[in-house]
């Protein structure tokens, strides 16, 4: 086992290899969205046909992204409602629970979807009584929960805790770690100290424990915090004798809130999986706890970030680590916990994994929700800057594909194939990020307006209107988007009326408008930051509100803080 290359995103010394590789993504970004005028001028004709299939190629994707997003639906609906604590207990007796199961079965009004995960579930009981040495008894797993926080005010604090209070999981098997940050201030140390005391007696284990600030090497943001938070819980582990492949760690932002379910799930998949040390868990962001009290933009973005992530889970070889995730604190200390040179810490974790165990690791899926906040900050301004700087920040993941194509060339024992595509993966998901919104609401109309001898001919006029009649095709699709949005929505809270929910509704005519200046601009920005050497060099705090309903008559109030998000 080796360790990958640890390669830093802030400005330090750039080889000149490097930098070709940190200005290709951009490069190659800048002169897709800039062949269209090319192509206008040199090749009108070839254009044409060019927008068409790429069109052609987006309907089709557009398809598969409705279909998945239904089945992703459905599912968490699905798992969310069962008892994961019922199938702990069928570990220690696998034939009654393969007895219990098809009893169940024989019901005549079990809803189909439901039977349908009842039938999975009693093959893989029947997969796990042929091997019994694989599963790990439920009883010997700890779970270690990592808070990051700044300068979160106890009203951001302490709902995410009570939500750990509420889990269906016994509470002895959870530890609580506020990690906190020295620059944060007193206060912040207070709180973090205050809540232990408070909650601590509910879990197994409590600690608040403080990031020591400027330490070298380390850039400013959440990897250091959360990293120095797993050395010291490494400690604690090893005083007290518990393998480290027992402990699962969930790192968790200061708003996220576990459904109830969600450490019972995660155990019962982490004590059946064989390679349980070479996966991370991940479930599905949310980011449903303010949703109704964001401006209408933001409401879209929160809700589609939600769907992509619905979606990504039916393709579990596609996915990468993002926000809330866990893995075991063995897998951990394999890799040197997470980076203290990225402000990229999620996404960045699956790749120091993948190289570190040489290609052998995967994330699974986990089909319940964490519960994050929407961007929402004092003002519409500040509300869609502190949007644009989120976005922003997710889109420098873009600093991988460097890195990736470095560790490729290094690690010879990872099979060429494999480690091909999720580069081709990971490319094509900046590229398209960047790009796809600005081809297709643009391209088409660009022969027409520059080039006069092109308009002369019939399919100079065509092309617009059958590029608009294919996306419209394909947005019959947010069709389903409108329907899952509304009927996955938390309770309307008793200050809105019920035009409200109207407004949720017509809300979706901004898509276009959030995908082009959040989203695409967003990801061209940090492409082109690296192109020109523009590192971001510290994690960009975003500024976050809340509103409180204090009664009938008073109405409701803003609350800020700013988070790490």
């Amino acid at each position: 086992m080796s360790k990958a290359v640890n390669l830093a995103t802030v400005p330090l010394k750039r080889t000149f290899g490097l930098r070709l590789l940190e200005i290709l993504p951009g490069f190659t970004t800048w002169l897709f969205l800039a062949s269209p005028i090319i192509l206008s001028f040199a090749r009108p004709v070839w254009l044409a046909y060019i927008i068409i299939a790429y069109d052609l190629l987006w309907f089709t994707k557009a398809c598969g992204l409705s279909y998945r997003l239904i089945r992703g639906y459905n599912k968490e609906k699905v798992m969310n409602q069962v008892r994961w604590q019922n199938r702990l207990h069928d570990l220690t007796d696998i034939e009654d629970g393969i007895k219990r199961v098809e009893s169940r079965l024989k019901r005549n009004r079990l809803p189909r979807l439901y039977r349908h995960e009842l039938k999975r579930y009693r093959h893989t009981l029947k997969s796990l009584l042929a091997n019994q040495d694989q599963i790990m008894l439920p009883e010997t797993i700890y779970h270690a929960v990592i808070i990051a926080t700044y300068n979160e005010s106890l009203d951001i604090l302490e709902p995410t805790i009570k939500a750990l209070t509420n889990s269906t999981h016994p509470l002895n098997k959870l530890w609580l770690i506020i990690a906190y940050e020295q620059r944060g201030g007193e206060q912040i140390a207070n709180n973090a100290q205050y809540l232990v005391k408070k909650y601590g007696h509910h879990f197994g284990y409590a600690a608040a424990i403080m990031h020591p600030e400027g330490t070298p090497g380390e850039v400013i943001g959440k990897g250091p915090n959360i990293t120095y938070a797993g050395r010291e819980l490494t400690k604690y582990v090893r005083k007290n004798k518990i393998n480290p492949d027992n402990v699962i760690v969930t790192t968790l932002d200061s708003d996220n809130r576990p459904h109830a379910n969600y450490f019972s799930y995660l155990t019962f998949t982490y004590a059946t999986l064989a390679d349980r040390r070479y996966c991370s868990y991940q479930p599905i962001p949310m980011f449903y706890n303010n949703i109704w009290d964001v401006p209408a933009p933001m409401r879209v973005i929160a809700t589609g970030n939600t769907f992509w992530m619905l979606m990504e889970s039916m393709r579990p070889h596609r996915m990468r680590n993002f926000s809330a995730h866990a893995q075991s604190l063995q897998a951990l200390i394999d890799t040197d916990y997470w980076s203290t040179t990225s402000i990229i810490e999620d996404g960045h974790q699956f790749w120091r994994t993948y190289y570190t165990y040489e290609g052998n690791h995967r994330v699974v899926p986990l089909y319940t929700a964490v519960y994050q906040d929407a961007v929402l900050a004092r003002g519409y301004w500040r509300t869609f800057k502190a949007q644009f700087i989120q976005l922003r920040r997710w889109a420098w993941g873009v600093t991988d594909i460097p890195y990736v194509i470095i560790n490729n060339h290094r690690y010879k024992n990872i099979s060429w194939a494999d480690k091909t595509i999720k580069l081709l993966r990971l490319y094509e998901g900046h590229f398209s990020w960047a790009t796809s919104a600005l081809f297709l609401a643009f391209a088409a109309w660009l022969p027409l307006l520059l080039n006069p001898d092109f308009n002369d001919q019939v399919l100079a006029h065509q092309l617009p209107v059958i590029a608009s009649r294919i996306q419209t095709i394909a947005m019959l699709g947010l069709a389903i988007t409108i329907i899952i949005s509304m009927i996955s929505l938390p309770p309307r809270p008793a200050h809105y009326k019920r035009h409200r929910s109207i407004m949720m509704v017509l809300q979706w005519v901004l898509l276009p408008f959030t995908t082009i200046i959040f989203s695409s601009f967003a990801a061209l920005t940090s492409q082109t930051r690296l192109m020109f050497g523009r590192y971001l060099d510290e994690f960009d705090v975003t500024e976050k509100a809340t509103r409180h309903d204090q009664s009938h008559k008073k109405g409701w109030h803003l609350k800020f803080w700013k988070k790490q998000a």
